[in-house]
């Protein structure tokens, strides 16, 4: 596990740097999606979460779901293309575990991708994601988790 600016980045996950989330691909084709201890510091504690609808096609860059906290609402955008294949259930019933536990526990969604060959690529891993985020996290005059 790596860390910038106190915030965790574990390195064998895939990360879309600019939407704050991370992707991992699981045995069986679906690519788990989270965000990041960064965004999870900058949104504050998660109070809800509204998945997309089960089944519904989600564009890379468009949201899967929506998340709200005390001082901000917003899209967690999709890594990838895809359909919707599964929401978390203990997150929906325990948004704070979104906080708690980023990389675990609080994941996200499952999206079945159209094409992961093509759009992985765009996804960032290991020192690359680290540099990228230090970056950001310096211009947004982020001072850390």
């Amino acid at each position: 596990m790596s860390t910038v600016r106190g915030c965790e980045l574990p390195e064998n996950l895939l990360y879309d740097v600019d939407s704050n989330v991370w992707a991992r691909r699981e045995a069986d084709g679906n690519v788990v999606v989270g965000m990041t201890s960064y965004a999870c510091s900058l949104s504050g504690v998660i109070v809800a979460f509204t998945p997309r609808r089960l089944g519904k096609e989600v564009k890379r860059g468009k949201s899967c779901a929506t998340v709200e906290s005390g001082k901000w609402v917003g899209p967690v955008k999709a890594p990838v293309s895809g359909e919707m294949v599964a929401a978390n259930p203990e997150v929906a019933a325990e948004p704070g575990l979104i906080n708690d536990d980023p990389y675990g526990a609080g994941w996200l969604v499952k999206i079945r991708p159209v094409d992961w060959d093509g759009e992985s690529v765009a996804l960032l891993k290991g020192p690359e994601a680290l540099v990228l985020f230090e970056q950001r996290m310096e211009a947004d005059g982020f001072g850390g988790c």
